[in-house]
């Protein structure tokens, strides 16, 4: 397996990654902006595939028409000479002063007005340029206190927004589908629907929930305490994972947005096998782009963004290239069946068993042996996830 990544390998970076200036809460820029041109050009000759951005990083707010024009000129020329495209695209409603209560969900009627109107302008150059997807996170749409919100109502303004999204895509014909991010805090103490559940839920409650699936991004489920592997499981079960962002987390803080494997190496371990395997029965379980959604270190200059945009791509395919070596080891395929993971596969009640033969069956009652669990029959889970941690470590 090869480790230079290419086309194929469908990685994909936000224009706010590579091009984050090193500002944070307590200073200033660190390094100069980066032009679009320059980020796409760099981009391709390291082997990415595509670009997202949100508005404002192609444009700046409030940008005349034709200020905006330029730039979307610029960056159609550069994605034409580099064959690089737009997967993605979202808007921004978190940065500039009118967001500071939301944007779908703020207070103020006008403010949900224009963040409407942001939003659409946006879903139509998305559909120009040829994107799938159209990324929402809420990061303002919350609150600090309690009785500042009211969350019953939020949630519809939100909902109202986004059913108005859906029916505007279905009226122009676009291919486009939606997926929400989630995220518990930060900016906003409260961030509503701040998880993976959370968002599939509200989901369930839309006009046009076919069109609605989930963003998962792997520092938002880990600040929450929650194992991003399992959430990107359930996504997948559920037919909810229409995007994916790859970052670094170390544990319950800030947003970190570390270089993908840069913090929990174990559980992006197991992400990837399951992205690139699925379950048991084998097959890829996620075919979309490999989207990276991280923040080159502060510390850094140009050379040091560039490094760190190669190892978000360097990271996964070294961790595919262990995912594949474990899952073809004979030794892990009976540590798997002697832990019984197979027969999770199995239905519990037999074909045409509904629960009066469950009630007749003495073998799963009455006469089923508890007391063999004590001191025995024990399930072998360490003995297969030292299996998986020496493969990682290529110590297999």
């Amino acid at each position: 397996m090869t480790l230079t990544p290419t086309a194929a390998d469908k990685f994909s970076f936000g224009l706010w990654t590579v091009g984050y200036n090193g500002s944070d809460p307590f200073g200033g820029p660190t390094r100069p902006p980066l032009d679009v041109v320059e980020a796409v050009t760099r981009l391709a000759e390291l082997g990415a595939y595509g670009l997202t951005f949100h508005d404002d990083d192609l444009f700046a707010f409030e940008s005349t028409d034709a200020e905006r024009q330029t730039q979307i000129d610029r960056l159609k020329q550069a994605l034409a000479d580099t064959g690089m495209t737009v997967p993605m695209v979202t808007t921004n409603l978190f940065s500039a002063p009118v967001f500071k209560d939301g944007g779908f969900t703020s207070n103020d009627r006008g403010v949900r007005r224009f963040a409407l109107r942001k939003a659409l302008r946006q879903l139509d150059l998305g559909a120009e340029l040829g994107a799938k997807t159209f990324v929402m996170w809420g990061g303002r749409e919350g609150a600090e206190y309690d009785a500042a919100k009211d969350i019953r109502g939020a949630l519809e303004r939100y909902r109202e927004g986004v059913n108005l999204f859906a029916q505007y895509v279905i009226d122009r014909g676009y291919d486009l589908r939606f997926a929400i991010e989630p995220k518990p805090n930060e900016p906003r103490g409260d961030i509503l629907l701040p998880t993976v559940g959370h968002a599939m839920a509200f989901i369930s409650t839309l006009e046009h929930p076919e069109m609605f699936g989930v963003n998962p991004e792997v520092g938002h489920e880990q600040m929450a305490g929650l194992n991003f592997t399992a959430g990107i499981a359930q996504a997948l079960y559920q037919g909810k994972l229409f995007h994916i962002d790859l970052n670094g987390q170390r544990g319950i803080k800030y947003d970190q947005d570390l270089v993908f494997g840069h913090g929990d190496l174990q559980n992006a371990f197991a992400l990837v096998d399951l992205l690139e395997h699925g379950g048991l029965e084998g097959g890829q379980a996620y075919t979309g782009p490999r989207h990276f959604d991280y923040k080159p270190s502060r510390t850094e200059d140009i050379t040091g963004v560039w490094q760190s945009a190669a190892a978000n791509m360097r990271t996964y395919l070294l961790l595919k290239e262990r995912a594949a070596a474990f899952r073809a080891d004979p030794e892990v395929q009976e540590a798997l069946a002697a832990s019984r993971v197979p027969e999770l596969s199995v239905p519990t009640l037999s074909a045409g068993e509904t629960y009066a033969e469950l009630l007749a069956d003495r073998s799963s009652y009455e006469d089923f042996d508890t007391d063999a669990y004590f001191g025995g029959k024990g399930f072998g889970f360490v003995r297969l996830n030292q299996l998986a941690l020496e493969h990682l470590l290529g110590a297999r």
